[in-house]
C-alpha cells in the first residue's frame, strides 16, 4: 500500500500533528479491517477518541484535582485578598502574591493547573479537522478503494477537462487541486480528493461522464458508503450542508440525523460540565471566573461549530464528552474521599523548599539592590568630597592672587595677623 501525502494538510504547525494523528487512525482502521473484518471510519474515530482521552487522563486528573482543592482553599485565598484589600503599594502587592503562592504550595497545585489540558487539546482538535475533512489522505485503505477508478479515469482521453468540469460543477472550492500538473501521482491524488467530496448527484455526474467505468464507479460509491458513513451521514461532510441537501431533496431523515450531531455535542458537554467540580470564588479569583465563563460558553460554541465542521469532528467531540462524563463520575467518587490533612502534610516539605527558594531569590534581589544603592551613595559622597576639595583649592588660588586694596586683600591681612598672634 502506498501512503498518500500530497493531499495531506501541509501547515507548518498543524500539518505534522495531523499526519501523526492520521497515522495512528490508519493503524486502528487497518486493525479493524484485517483482524475484526470491520471497515468503518466512524468506528475508527470512536476508538481513536477513547484512546486519546485515555492518554489525556493524567492531565484530566490534575485538572480535576486543581478544581477540587481550589474550591477547598478559597476561604484562605479570600482571607489574604481581604487582608490586602485597598493596598496598592508595591510591598503590599508582593506580600499578597507571596502569601497566595504559599497557599497554592500548601495544597500542592499550580495556579495554571486548570489550563494545561485545554492548551493540549486545541491543537489536536484543529489537526483532526484536517484529517476528517480529507480521510483518504491519511487512511491508506480508504485511499486504495479509489485506485481502480482513478486508473480508469486517467486512461480516458480528455479526462482533465472532464474532471475540471465536475470539480467546478460540484462547487468544491475548499478542495485544493491543480489539474494542470504533469505529475501522475499528484494528478491521481487530486482526482481522489474531488471524487471523495462528491455528493450523490456528483457521483451520478461522474458515472455519466465516464460511461465505460460505470460499474467501477457504482462499486466504489457503494463501498465508500459502507466505510465512510455513520448511518446516513457522510463523515467528511458538514451537518449544515447535509441539512440543506435534505431540505432540497425532501430527505427528512437526513435532516434530522444531521441536526442530531450538533445537538448531541451540546447536550453531552452540558452534562459533562454539570458533573465537574466548580469553584465558589464569589468573583474574587479572576482566572477562575474566566474559566467558569469559558466552560459556560463552550457547549454553545460546539453547538454552532458542529454545523460547519465535518461530521467526523462532531463525532469526536461527542465521544470525547461521553468519555469525560464516565471519567468525571469516577473522579468525583475518588475526590469525595480526599483527605486534606494528608495532602497538606505531604506537601509541607515541598512547600517549605519552594518558600526557601523564593526567599533566597528575593534576598538576592534585595541584596543586589542594596549593594547598588550603597555603591551609588558612596560614589555620590566621593563626588561631593572631590567637589569640596576642588572648591577650597580654587578659593585659595583666588585669595593668593587678590588685588591690593580689594576686600580679598584685606581678608588676607586679617588672616595673616591672626596666624601670627596664634603662634
Amino acid at each position: 500500500m502506498t501512503e498518500l501525502y500530497l493531499t495531506a494538510y501541509d501547515g507548518a504547525f498543524l500539518g505534522p500533528i495531523a499526519k501523526l494523528l492520521g497515522w495512528f487512525m490508519d493503524k486502528i482502521y487497518i486493525f479493524l479491517a484485517d483482524i475484526c473484518h470491520i471497515e468503518s471510519v466512524a468506528l475508527t474515530i470512536i476508538i481513536f477518541t477513547i484512546f486519546i482521552y485515555l492518554c489525556l487522563f493524567p492531565l484530566t486528573y490534575k485538572q480535576q484535582k486543581f478544581s477540587v482543592l481550589s474550591r477547598k482553599m478559597q476561604p484562605e485565598i479570600q482571607a489574604v485578598q481581604k487582608k490586602y484589600k485597598g493596598k496598592t503599594d508595591q510591598n503590599s502587592q508582593m506580600a499578597m502574591q507571596e502569601e497566595t503562592q504559599m497557599i497554592y504550595d500548601k495544597y500542592g497545585i499550580s495556579p495554571m493547573g486548570s489550563c494545561l489540558q485545554s492548551i493540549v487539546q486545541m491543537p489536536i482538535l484543529f489537526a483532526l479537522y484536517r484529517v476528517f475533512y480529507n480521510v483518504p489522505a491519511y487512511l491508506t485503505q480508504v485511499k486504495d478503494v479509489f485506485n481502480d477508478v482513478v486508473t480508469g479515469i486517467m486512461s480516458t482521453d480528455g479526462y482533465v477537462d472532464i474532471m475540471q468540469n465536475i470539480y467546478e460543477t460540484a462547487g468544491l472550492k475548499n478542495v485544493r487541486v491543480d489539474f494542470s500538473t504533469k505529475d501522475n501521482t499528484a494528478m491521481g491524488n487530486y482526482i481522489i480528493d474531488v471524487i471523495y467530496k462528491l455528493s450523490e448527484s456528483g457521483w451520478q455526474t461522474l458515472e455519466s461522464s465516464f460511461p465505460n467505468l460505470a460499474d467501477s464507479i457504482v462499486s466504489v460509491s457503494e463501498k465508500l458508503h459502507d466505510i465512510n458513513y455513520l448511518f446516513v451521514l457522510n463523515i467528511s461532510d458538514t451537518p449544515w450542508n447535509m441539512i440543506k441537501t435534505g431540505f432540497s431533496s425532501g430527505a427528512w431523515v437526513l435532516v434530522i440525523c444531521a441536526f442530531m450531531i450538533p445537538l448531541l455535542s451540546y447536550l453531552s458537554q452540558v452534562v459533562n460540565l454539570k458533573l465537574m467540580p466548580t469553584n465558589d470564588n464569589s468573583g474574587n479569583d479572576q482566572m477562575a471566573s474566566q474559566m467558569k465563563m469559558m466552560n459556560t460558553m463552550m457547549p454553545f460554541m460546539s453547538l454552532f461549530i458542529c454545523f460547519t465542521v465535518p461530521v467526523g469532528l462532531g463525532l469526536y467531540w461527542i465521544m470525547g464528552s461521553v468519555v469525560r462524563i464516565v471519567q468525571q463520575f469516577f473522579l468525583n467518587k475518588h475526590f469525595e474521599k480526599i483527605n486534606l490533612n494528608d495532602i497538606i502534610e505531604k506537601n509541607k516539605e515541598k512547600a517549605e523548599k519552594k518558600k526557601e527558594k523564593r526567599g533566597i531569590r528575593q534576598a538576592q534581589i534585595y541584596e543586589a539592590a542594596t549593594m547598588n544603592t550603597r555603591s551609588n551613595s558612596m560614589a555620590s559622597k566621593a563626588n561631593i568630597s572631590s567637589d569640596k576639595t576642588e572648591a577650597l583649592n580654587h578659593a585659595e588660588e583666588v585669595r593668593a592672587n587678590a588685588r591690593p586694596g580689594s576686600m580679598a586683600s584685606k581678608a588676607n591681612l586679617v588672616k595673616d595677623f591672626n596666624e601670627r598672634n596664634n603662634k
